[in-house]
């Protein structure tokens, strides 16, 4: 999710307070020989959500308020590592942006709800308007009962050496993703400062896990990376801040060092979470836990149902014509769109499908939950395929080859689930990480311009592009986790004069809810150089459109009457340079079989 970000006023006042404190804290307290490692870390956290709850008390004291947000924001970043491994709705319910909360179960089952938490609270307190009190009071009071709730009923007492490696994954994952971007620092851009204060909570855990490894080098390669994460991060400006560096030499080392620490303490993993227990590097093809991604009920995916999947693809006896397939609009030659603003007969524009699969939710408004539920609206749709499964499922039987494949593939045969699954499966196989950007990351080759490098910094830092479009992916697929794909309203245009919002009231049409009019899916951005024209309905046929209609504020920037929109309404203030070096880098993310074909 987005909000209104100002990184020009970043509060240095605010950042030093921060340093101060930061270097002041770096020593755990001295635990007792008896506890576990695991124990000890928890001890820590508590620590670090009564340090918060004293700040947020001064605060409400009538204390100095900017001083004590930052004491209170310390705490809650040192915290962070634990509360949103082991608590993760209360972390991210207190962590989220100063926009509407939506929950939409059915029409007759909608939530909406006022955002409150460390983000907001530090708007009110650091924004142009004078503090509003009553606000102020009811962030304090949601805030504070939501940590003496975890202070209560935090217990990690059954928690293993690999929960401990899950958690360094997932925060290493979502510093670099969310935590360096500015996401949960909309106002003071202090995100970086804060990153250092969760890196130094790492630090304390991996010197209470010291015994634990049977290599000195490893732990000494751990102290090392962690030190030179929270020196560099500690003295970094937000607007000239290397994040492609950073995520190059840091993060990715320091999932290496996961590995080698899983080997080293010998770890059995019982499962993977939403992340792949191998990964190695950000850009990694092994970056996800694919089953995570797929209906829960879905057959695991092989190489022949993935074949399968392929030639259903591209069958147009999949229609009740037998003139349209799924390649109609999603032709491989185009990495997968059609190339128009709308296919005939369509409302929306032909998405790519490329790392579709790494997604929870498919269609521009959100209306499927699973790859392969997409695929049975498709099958119905009045406008594409016009039939049912009973009647598909007949006609294929009547090929021969298809039941055979099926018979051989799936102990059930040929079935409806089977027939979604053998195409989700195609879909979900399309996932290469072999753009030039994957291979520059991963260090297999050195072909990045100073252009392109500078339009990456630009878009995980100034330009705010991800704050919605999260890297690795660059979808609105919130990181680390991933079990959530996100909606936006910024105000696309219904022609590219950029008069008036399109009409189409995107997640609106789903639900009705009059607080979701306009909001449409955040697109991922692999291959978006081919994959033109852009927004929902295609309004744009360029990128330099694009970004030029992001950094006029998008659609209230540009006068349209949009009070919810989640786009920050001021321009982003990019020059053309600027522009232009975001748009080179978008360029990069082309996987190698689209670049050579365009």
């Amino acid at each position: 999710m987005t909000h209104p970000f100002h990184s020009s006023k970043a509060d240095k006042v605010y950042l030093l307070i921060s340093l101060v404190l930061f270097c002041a804290c770096q020593s755990p307290k001295q635990e007792q020989a008896t506890q576990s490692p695991f124990e000890q870390v928890h001890a820590l956290y508590r620590a670090d959500l009564e340090d918060c709850l004293a700040a947020l008390d001064s605060i409400a004291a009538g204390a100095d308020a900017p001083r004590h947000l930052a004491l209170a924001r310390q705490a809650f970043k040192k915290a962070e590592p634990v509360m949103a491994f082991a608590e993760n709705a209360d972390f991210n319910s207190l962590n989220r942006p100063n926009i509407l909360s939506i929950t939409e179960e059915d029409r007759t089952d909608v939530k909406v709800q006022e955002a409150m938490g460390m983000q907001v609270l530090e708007e009110l307190i650091h924004g142009e308007e004078a503090i509003d009190s009553t606000q102020l009071r009811q962030n304090l009071s949601f805030i504070r009962s939501r940590l003496q709730f975890l202070l209560r009923n935090s217990n990690f007492e059954h928690y293993k050496d690999y929960h401990f490696l899950w958690l360094l994954q997932q925060e290493v994952l979502r510093i670099a993703t969310t935590g360096i971007t500015g996401f949960d620092s909309p106002v003071l851009a202090a995100s970086l400062t804060e990153s250092a204060f969760a890196y130094g909570r790492l630090l304390d855990f991996i010197r209470i896990y010291q015994a634990r490894f049977a290599s000195a080098r490893l732990y000494a390669d751990w102290e090392q990376s962690l030190t030179q994460s929270i020196s560099t991060l500690s003295a970094a400006d937000f607007d000239t801040f290397d994040r492609y560096a950073f995520i190059r030499d840091h993060s990715n080392a320091q999932l290496g060092l996961i590995i080698r620490t899983a080997q080293d303490w010998d770890i059995d993993y019982p499962f993977s979470m939403a992340l792949s227990n191998e990964l190695d590097n950000l850009f990694s093809p092994a970056l996800a836990n694919m089953s995570h991604f797929a209906d829960p009920h879905a057959d695991a995916d092989n190489a022949g149902k993935i074949a399968l999947g392929k030639m259903l693809f591209h069958d147009p006896a999949l229609s009740a014509t037998g003139k349209m397939s799924c390649a109609t609009c999603h032709q491989e030659s185009k990495a997968f769109t059609d190339g128009l603003s709308t296919f005939e007969g369509q409302e929306r524009n032909s998405p790519t499908l490329t790392y579709a699969g790494l997604q929870k939710a498919f269609f521009h408004d959100n209306r499927s939950g699973s790859l392969d539920g997409q695929i049975l609206s498709v099958i119905h749709s009045e406008t594409e395929f016009q039939t049912d499964e009973a009647s598909l499922l007949a006609k294929l039987a009547t090929t021969g080859h298809y039941q055979q494949q099926f018979d051989s593939l799936y102990s059930k045969g040929m079935t409806s689930a089977t027939l979604r699954n053998a195409i989700a499966n195609y879909i979900r196989s399309l996932n290469t990480f072999d753009s030039r950007f994957d291979r520059n990351m991963r260090g297999e080759e050195e072909s990045l311009s100073p252009t392109e490098i500078q339009g990456f910094n630009l878009f995980m830092g100034k330009a705010a592009c991800a704050t919605c479009h999260f890297a690795p992916l660059f979808n609105g697929t919130v990181p680390p986790e991933y079990r959530n794909t996100e909606m936006e309203l910024i105000g696309v245009p219904g022609t590219a004069a950029n008069q008036a919002v399109d009409e189409d009231p995107g997640r609106y049409k789903v639900m009705g809810t009059p607080e979701r009019k306009f909001f449409f899916k955040t697109p991922g951005l692999r291959n978006i150089a081919v994959t033109a024209p852009y927004m929902h309905n295609g309004v744009y046929p360029t990128l330099e459109q694009v970004m030029e209609f992001y950094n006029n504020g998008g659609g209230a920037g540009m006068g349209f009457d949009l009070p919810l929109q989640t786009l920050p309404f001021d321009s982003l203030g990019l020059s053309d340079a600027e522009q232009q070096a975001i748009i080179a880098f978008m360029h990069t993310l082309t996987d190698a079989r689209y670049a050579q074909q365009n």
